[in-house]
């Protein structure tokens, strides 16, 4: 499959257009119910009821504040990680969700802590695209893993334990990045991306 001009523009982006969508429209609901949804759907660590916030907690945010903090560098390194690999990009969204979302659930602060946001997964989309530099070893995933370093490098302070925000996602989720690159670069019969 070659690049072309369409393909580089848009298709390669759709699914992380489509996910800021989904992130703005659970917005606009949640503000409208008073931010319930992040107690009906939150990731609430180590209580069953808070196992449906592994897959929901990335769509909901605690205001208008935070879902646009998330929104440029999900679009930003969720592109990358996109372009960085393609054909892989909807497998590595999952694993980073699911296996970053279990390992809050499991080891994060509880005590009717709810945690939501896509920062888990942008600090994903950053683990996935540096790790893809190092597994792939390609000039062009090392060039994207380097701007992704370069860009939001100053992103690994969020890893550092804080009251105020989920830093175990932020942590959880770059580690689960990681491991998405390094189970999906594994697949040799899978193109690590497109030339």
């Amino acid at each position: 499959m070659a690049l072309d001009k369409e393909s580089l523009t848009f298709e390669f982006l759709r699914p992380i257009f489509v996910l800021l969508i989904l992130i703005w429209i659970a917005q606009l609901v949640n503000f409208v119910l008073g931010y319930d949804l992040n107690q009906w759907f939150g990731l609430e660590p180590r209580d069953f009821g808070g196992l449906i916030g592994i897959p929901a907690s990335p769509f909901l945010h605690a205001g208008f504040g935070h879902a646009i903090a998330n929104t440029v560098p999900l679009l930003v390194l969720g592109g990358m990680a996109a372009m960085a690999s393609p054909r892989r990009f909807m497998d590595a969204t999952i694993i980073i969700v699911l296996l970053g979302g279990i390992m809050v659930w499991i080891m994060a602060r509880g005590g009717n802590k709810v945690h939501v946001g896509a920062s888990g997964l942008v600090f994903g989309y950053l683990g996935y695209v540096v790790a893809l530099g190092i597994f792939e070893r390609s000039i062009r995933a090392i060039a994207m893993a380097a701007f992704a370093a370069v860009l939001y490098g100053g992103l690994i302070w969020g890893v550092l334990p804080d009251h105020r925000i989920s830093w175990e996602s932020h942590l959880f989720g770059g580690i689960a990045g990681g491991i998405a690159a390094w189970i999906l670069t594994r697949d040799k019969g899978a193109t690590p991306h497109v030339r």
